[in-house]
């Protein structure tokens, strides 16, 4: 499925292959990816130790950290650091201690992108007062979710967000308890290395609203490896529990591939819920040929999220490996102009909106739970559309203005000042839009308007959501 693969001028091809579209396996698998892209709404970084809190002595104290902050703001990140895939269906990449390598690249402090960072580049208020429920869906279970989220949000001066006071909600995808995390065996070692995903998902939607209740509801821990219908049918019932539980929005970082029976009847109803944003991952493997998206994130219902490369110095650009395409058994996206479908030759085109993705320019992630390795990951730099979905969600959260919104809808009748127009960048590196007949070139390349790669833009403000 869809995998980032880092930054297109220093990847090696070692890397590439290690994540390609035919990976199953069952094993640990790791992945961030970090890259640079600032919107043309005069938009910039706060320097290296502001703007993140109690973090900012951390990384004074330790040059290792502020020397990757610095590679992070300048996209030199992947110069010498490579990236690995998370899971085999998340849309995560993790940044490794080298090209090549599969461990993630640690460190004493943050040294990714931050809560205040994106604040800044997005244009949001600096006060956050909604209450609003975000729910992530993830495979399997993370005991350490809530100890992690609470190092994470105290790391960045958040409030606190925990299960005793009622803001940070776990549960099983039937509504349920969540059941007790495995304990060897593939099992942990999938729920080690999806842990990452998790808590990519809870950091990321904290980061763009940290006043919000986050509901973190799991499926079952082969969901994160297995490619078939149990497994979105398992997606489908958690959305529906989600919404039975008050979500307001509801994000998912992973991605299958669309058939018959998950683009239809019961699990297409699913995701079906006015007034409830539901955001997907458009996946890290750029244009995806033309013919079918990546499930969920095909549906008419469903906001598909790409993602863009920030900078502290230049503008956004779209990220080389975000995902992008057409899904022909739909005619279009909920309110999905056809100036957009057009690309797609009047079918659903993807994405609709974006955010940061590129591991180059990834976020900050706080992550301990290891019960197959033994190693923690503690303070990595993590990228995929798995980011920039969250973000994205919280986002809808955060705004609150839900009556209407059914998928897209609502995003693409906002006025153009509610978004920064990504005007550079493609994501041919794996397909050329110009080898399928009846696919424009914006689905490739990032130009004036909507595109694939970044859809109609990054946030400015709060207006559109």
């Amino acid at each position: 499925m869809n995998r980032s693969r880092g930054s297109r001028p220093t990847l090696p091809k070692g890397d590439r292959g290690l994540l390609s579209r035919g990976t199953r396996a069952a094993a640990v698998l790791f992945a961030l990816a970090l890259t640079t892209v600032v919107p043309s709404h005069a938009v910039a970084f706060a320097p290296a130790g502001h703007g993140t809190g109690s973090t900012a002595a951390a990384t004074a104290d330790d040059p290792s950290v502020a020397r990757l902050r610095q590679q992070v703001r300048s996209g030199s990140l992947l110069d010498q650091h490579g990236v690995h895939a998370v899971c085999p269906q998340c849309a995560a990449q993790v940044v490794t201690e080298k090209k090549g390598s599969v461990t993630p690249l640690r460190s004493t402090a943050p040294a990714g992108y931050g809560p205040a960072d994106l604040t800044k580049a997005f244009g949001l208020p600096a006060r956050s007062k909604s209450t609003a429920t975000i729910a992530i869906i993830d495979a399997g279970v993370d005991p350490h979710l809530a100890s992690d989220l609470a190092a994470y949000r105290a790391a960045f001066h958040l409030p606190p967000c925990d299960t005793a006071s009622g803001c940070l909600t776990l549960k099983d995808y039937t509504g349920g308890e969540q059941p007790a995390p495995q304990k060897s065996g593939a099992g942990a070692a999938l729920e080690e290395a999806v842990a990452l995903e998790t808590a990519l998902d809870m950091d990321a939607a904290s980061a763009a609203c940290p006043s919000c209740h986050l509901l973190e509801i799991s499926v079952p821990w082969q969901d994160g490896q297995d490619d078939n219908d149990v497994s979105t049918g398992d997606f489908a019932q958690a959305v529906n529990t989600a919404v039975d539980m008050g979500a307001s929005a509801v994000s998912i970082s992973y991605g299958y591939t669309a058939d018959v029976n998950n683009t239809s009847g019961s699990v297409l109803k699913a995701f079906k819920h006015r007034g409830v944003a539901i955001t997907a991952a458009t996946g890290d493997e750029g244009f995806n040929g033309g013919i079918h998206q990546l499930w969920p994130s095909n549906l008419p219902s469903v906001v598909a999220v790409g993602g863009v490369t920030l900078s502290a110095t230049e503008p956004a650009t779209a990220w080389w490996s975000a995902g992008s395409g057409c899904e022909t058994r739909f005619a279009k996206a909920t309110g999905q102009p056809a100036s957009a479908t057009a690309a797609c030759d009047g079918h659903r085109a993807a994405a609709d909106v974006s955010a940061d993705a590129d591991p180059a320019s990834g976020l900050a992630v706080y992550d301990t739970y290891a019960p197959s390795s033994g190693e923690p990951n503690d303070w990595t730099i993590v990228g995929g559309t798995s980011a920039s979905a969250p973000y994205i969600a919280g986002l809808y959260a955060r705004a609150g203005h839900l009556g209407a919104v059914q998928g897209p809808n609502t995003l693409y009748t906002a006025p153009p000042s509610d978004f920064t127009d990504i005007t550079s960048g493609n994501n041919e590196t794996y397909h050329s839009c110009g080898a399928y007949p009846g696919v424009s070139a914006s689905l490739c390349n990032a130009g004036p308007g909507w595109d694939g790669p970044t859809g109609i833009g990054v946030p400015h403000g709060l207006g559109a959501f």
